[in-house]
Order: structure tokens, then C-alpha cells, then sequence
């Protein structure tokens, strides 16, 4: 079924605005991507692919001219999906936040946050999960919406045993808020009672990085994922990873990569990225750490990751076919990945090859992350901002 926002985007059915800008000397290969209310008139064979803090929005506000491009794109029914490493907040309560923002109708199959394909996880909906990450509860909301059943947030587990952590008292107040019953208490007496965690997950940047390290390097620690045991294969040197997380703990999730991203402060501020080094670092204390042959067992998803370009793609070719339903279109040819941050958005755009054969391409904005110079990893090409992104790009596509 259609949603609203392709509804719209279809309904739209007048000569295209591109079309001033071709002459008669046009190429024919460009003539054949614009698009008009002709019947039987080709459609763009290109798409866009957006990040969003640094490209569209800086923190919570919109960055000039970012309305005035998504405007362009839809007018002339060019498709186009968010790409986000950001999240905390479940997709239709993030896409309503920024249409209102950016004046644009958006709806959730033109989105995808960092943990969105965790929603896929389905072989876990039934098991208990740790969600870390996000502000108060929301992040343990989305897991629900997503369809894991029982959901235990660091929030929960220290307002239950605040001993866990002994410097709490400082927010407690704010845990008390959220805090939801344990499934199970945590008993280091009685292991087979105790309260069991099957996978471990951060959604989003932690906020209290002290009780967020402590509990997952518990479970780390842990036989089998039961909190408050300790597995007695950990430092054993004849075992793989000198025995550390061989004894059926939790897998760790984390939902991006990010060292860096840019909000209200003129420097960019430390992400989820930063958190997890910040973990390595304690692990490495703790077991010894590469030197001694030892890593922390992880999954990181998020760009620049494959499996979130291919998961992204899917979901931008879904979204084309629904906004041109019923018409004969070519396929996508060219992405255009539109990003602020080189580790992140260029790096994957740029390593990124479809399943489809679709070319994708990187543009690097300057009006987030990135500070100048010479960037870690090279982008198709460099401008100011989306809307010269969105210019460059259709010119691009008539090549």
C-alpha cells in the first residue's frame, strides 16, 4: 500500500522544473531522466541518499536551504531516503519531528536510523535483551515497537540493586522515572533465578557512561549472561580469546560508529563511537587486551557498514517502486550518498557496491563534521551545502 507521502509525490503531475534547464542540445541519455506528466515519459534513473545531523539539521535545527532542496526533489519526483546514523527514537516518531522541522512530508519507508535493522532480529524478539543508550526510556520503547518482548534498560537494573553501581545516587531521581520491574532479580546465590540477558544492544549514545560500561562488562564477565556470576573460563589461555566470552554471554550490538557528530556546539561532540572506545579501553584493562591476545567480541552496524548501505538500498529502491506504482521505470543507476562526516558517510558511499549495479557516489558537505582539508576519505566531489549537493548531483546524472 502506498503511504501518504509517495501518495503525494505521485499526485504531482505538471511539466518538471528540470526541464528549463535543458535545451535542445541536451544529451539524449539526459533528456531520457526527466521527468514530466507525459504519458510514457522515462523517469530520473538516479536517488539520493541523506544523512541527516550536519546535512539537513545541526542538533535540532534546520541548516538553510536543506527545506529548499528536499522541496526540489520531490517536486520533480526524484526519490530519495534519510540515512542516519542517529536514532533514540522510533522511526515514525523521528520522521514526524523532522517534517515539522524541515516542512516536508516524509514518511518511515524514506527512513532509516542506525538500529532499524535490528527490528529484522526476530530470532531474539523472544529472549531477554539489555537496550542501552538514549534519553529515559525511549530507546527500550523502540525495541518493544520493534517486537522484543522483554526489554531490561541499565535504568532497571540499577534502581532494582543500586548497589550495582555505587556512585547512582546522583541520578537517581532520573532513573526513577522510567524504571520498569526486572523479569528476574539479580541473585548470585541462586544463578538458575537470577536474571539472564540473551543479547546485548546500544541504540543510541549512552548517557551515563559509568553504569552503561559496568553492566555490560558484568555480562561480559558473566556465565552464560546471568548477572552476578563470573565464567571461569575467563584468562583461560587454552581456550580461544584466552577464554573470554566463550562461555555463552550476550553478543554486543552496538547501532553505529561514530566517533564524532556535529550538534549546537561549533566542534563536533563525542557519539556512540566515542562510548565504545571508552569500553575497548576497559576491556583492554581488564583481560589484557590485544597485546595479550585478546579482543572485544562485537557487531558494529551503521555507516559506513555494508550491511547497513545494503539494508538502506533495499530500502530506497522499495520506496522508487512505490512512488512510481504503475509505471514502467529503468532501473537505478546511480545513489548519491550526501553526507558531513568522512568516516562515516564518504567512507561507505564510497566502498559500498551494490548488489543491483547501482553506482553509488559521495558528496561531502561542509556544513557539519567536516572542518576542511584534506579528508580522510576522498568524496566524489565537495560543496557547501545540500542544496549545491542536490544541484551537482542532477547535473552528475546526465552523464
Amino acid at each position: 500500500m502506498a503511504t501518504k507521502a509517495t501518495s503525494t509525490l505521485r499526485s504531482l503531475a505538471r511539466p518538471s522544473l528540470l526541464s528549463k534547464w535543458c535545451q535542445p542540445t541536451c544529451s539524449a541519455q539526459w533528456s531520457r531522466t526527466l521527468i514530466t506528466s507525459k504519458p510514457g515519459a522515462k523517469h530520473p534513473d538516479f536517488a539520493f541518499a541523506f544523512d541527516i545531523d550536519g546535512v539537513l539539521l545541526r542538533s535540532s535545527d534546520p541548516l538553510p536551504r536543506a527545506h529548499k532542496a528536499l522541496s526540489l526533489l520531490q517536486t520533480e519526483r526524484i526519490p530519495f531516503i534519510l540515512l542516519t546514523n542517529g536514532g533514540g527514537k522510533h522511526e515514525s516518531d523521528r520522521v514526524d519531528e523532522i517534517s515539522k522541522k524541515l516542512d516536508i512530508e516524509l514518511d518511515t519507508s524514506m527512513f532509516v536510523q542506525s538500529h532499524t535493522p535490528f527490528a529484522d532480529m526476530k530470532e531474539l524478539h523472544d529472549k531477554t535483551v539489555l537496550v542501552v543508550g538514549g534519553d529515559y526510556d525511549k530507546c527500550q520503547l523502540v525495541a518493544q515497537k520493534y517486537g522484543f518482548k522483554a526489554v531490561v534498560t541499565p535504568g532497571d537494573i540499577v534502581t532494582a540493586h543500586p548497589d550495582i553501581w555505587p556512585f547512582t545516587k546522583i541520578f537517581a531521581d532520573y532513573y526513577q522515572k522510567f524504571a520498569k520491574p526486572l523479569p528476574a532479580p539479580i541473585d548470585a546465590e541462586n544463578p538458575e533465578k537470577s536474571l539472564k540477558i540473551d543479547a546485548v544492544f546500544v541504540y543510541n549514545d549512552p548517557r551515563d557512561w559509568g553504569l552503561d560500561t559496568t553492566i555490560i562488562t558484568d555480562l561480559l564477565l558473566s556465565r552464560e549472561g546471568i548477572m552476578g556470576t563470573l565464567s571461569n573460563k575467563n584468562g583461560d589461555k587454552t581456550l580461544p580469546n584466552n577464554g573470554y566470552q566463550q562461555d555463552g554471554q550476550p553478543k554486543l550490538y552496538f547501532s553505529n560508529p561514530d566517533l564524532w557528530w556535529a550538534a549546537k556546539y561549533h566542534l563536533p561532540r563525542l557519539g556512540q563511537g566515542g562510548f565504545r572506545e571508552g569500553l575497548e579501553g576497559v576491556w583492554a584493562a581488564i583481560t589484557g587486551g590485544q597485546n595479550a591476545g585478546v579482543q572485544l567480541q562485537k557487531k558494529v552496524i551503521g555507516k559506513p557498514y555494508h550491511e547497513t548501505y545494503e539494508f538502506a538500498e533495499k530500502r530506497l529502491r522499495a520506496h522508487r517502486n512505490d512512488l512510481y506504482t504503475g509505471e514502467s521505470i529503468e532501473p537505478l543507476r546511480k545513489v548519491y550518498m550526501v553526507g558531513d562526516n568522512p568516516e562515516s558517510d564518504i567512507a561507505g558511499g564510497n566502498s559500498y557496491k551494490s548488489a543491483f549495479g547501482s553506482k553509488w557516489s559521495s558528496i561531502l558537505l561542509r556544513t557539519g563534521v567536516y572542518a576542511g582539508g584534506e579528508p580522510a576519505h576522498k568524496p566524489t566531489v565537495i560543496v557547501d551545502d545540500v542544496y549545491d549537493a542536490v544541484q551537482w548531483a542532477i547535473e552528475d546524472a546526465k552523464n
